[in-house]
C-alpha cells in the first residue's frame, strides 16, 4: 500500500512538473498551458492549466479562455453575436409615368413612346433589383368627367400597362392592378381653374392623368 502511494505522488509530482515546463516553454501571450500537441493542457477533472501570466483580462484575450474560464470572463466576450437580420425586401419609390407618354388622350391603346417609356424607367430597372416580391399598376385619371368613366378607364389602362409588363418577362402572377379613377389627385402641382378653355384645362391637368407601378423586389445578391 505504502508503496502504491508513493507511486501515485511520483506520478503527479512529475505531471505537474511536466506541466511547469511547458508553461516556460511556451509563448507567453498564452495564459494557460499547451501541451506537445498544440491544445491546452487539463486536469483530471478538465480544468484547464493557467500559466503564471493568467488574469481575467487576460484570459479574455486568450483563443482557450471562453473554453476554460467562461463563467469568470464578461458575459458579452463568450456569447456569439447574435445574426444579422435577413434583408428585407426593397420597396423601391412609385415609377411614374405621364398618361400623355402612355396614352392619347381619353383612351386606353399602349403608344409605341409609352411602351419605350416602360422598357427605360421601368423594365431597365428590374434589371438593376432581384427577383420581383410584387408589382401594382396603379391607373389614375383627372377630375373631369364622372367617377364610374374614370374609375373603368383607369383599370383599362393600368391592365394595358400589366399585359406590357408581362409581354417584357415580367412574371404576370407578381403583378396586380388597380383603378384609382379620379380619387388621388397628383400633389405637388399648379392648380387649374375649371374655368379655363377646355383645352387648355385639359393640359393643364395633365400631371393627374398617370400610371404608377409599385415594385417590391428582392435584394440584388
Amino acid at each position: 500500500m505504502f508503496k502504491t502511494k508513493t507511486i501515485a505522488r511520483m506520478l503527479a509530482a512529475t505531471s505537474l512538473l511536466a506541466m511547469t515546463a511547458l508553461a516556460h516553454a511556451q509563448s507567453m501571450d498564452r495564459v494557460y498551458v499547451i501541451d506537445q500537441r498544440g491544445e491546452v493542457a487539463r486536469s483530471g477533472t478538465g480544468l484547464c492549466w493557467r500559466t503564471g501570466f493568467w488574469t481575467p483580462a487576460a484570459a479574455a484575450n486568450d483563443p482557450a479562455g471562453c473554453a476554460c474560464d467562461k463563467d469568470l470572463l464578461p458575459k458579452e466576450k463568450c456569447e456569439p453575436k447574435p445574426a444579422a437580420a435577413a434583408a428585407a425586401p426593397a420597396a423601391a419609390k412609385p415609377i411614374t409615368i405621364a398618361a400623355k407618354e402612355l396614352f392619347d388622350y381619353d383612351k386606353a391603346i399602349l403608344k409605341p413612346e409609352g411602351k419605350a417609356a416602360i422598357d427605360r424607367e421601368v423594365i431597365a430597372k428590374l434589371k438593376e433589383a432581384g427577383p420581383i416580391k410584387t408589382m401594382l399598376v396603379t391607373g389614375h385619371t383627372d377630375r373631369l368627367g364622372s367617377q364610374q368613366y374614370n374609375q373603368k378607364l383607369s383599370e383599362k389602362r393600368a391592365e394595358v400597362v400589366k399585359s406590357y409588363l408581362v409581354s417584357k418577362g415580367v412574371p404576370v402572377d407578381k403583378i396586380e392592378t388597380m383603378g384609382a379613377g379620379k380619387t388621388q389627385p397628383a400633389t405637388g402641382v399648379p392648380k387649374c381653374d375649371d374655368k379655363l378653355p377646355k383645352k387648355k384645362l385639359i393640359e393643364c391637368l395633365a400631371p393627374h392623368r398617370r400610371v404608377t407601378i409599385d415594385v417590391t423586389a428582392e435584394p440584388k445578391k
